[in-house]
């Protein structure tokens, strides 16, 4: 199956975000993985909807997950 990739211009509409958010979130190591092809950034869809997912509470007092959890859990999903 191919892999879809996402623009951060689509990311930030699927979001309802400015296209700097997303950027200050790459630049803080926040925000779902991305890729960098040259000068391009792209998002894969799997990655955007598992941090959707990782972003669901059961209560607003409920911390999120720290990025290096998520991410090593997606991780570990593709290499399954």
């Amino acid at each position: 199956m191919a892999v879809k990739h996402l623009t951060q211009t689509e990311v930030a509409r699927r979001w309802c975000l400015s296209p700097r958010t997303l950027e200050r979130w790459r630049w803080l190591g926040q925000g779902p993985a991305f890729l960098k092809l040259g000068g391009r950034v792209a998002y894969r869809l799997e990655d955007v909807e598992a941090f959707e997912a990782a972003q669901t509470r059961d209560a607003t007092s409920a911390s999120p997950p720290a990025q290096a959890e998520m991410r090593a859990a997606v991780t570990h999903r593709q290499a399954a």
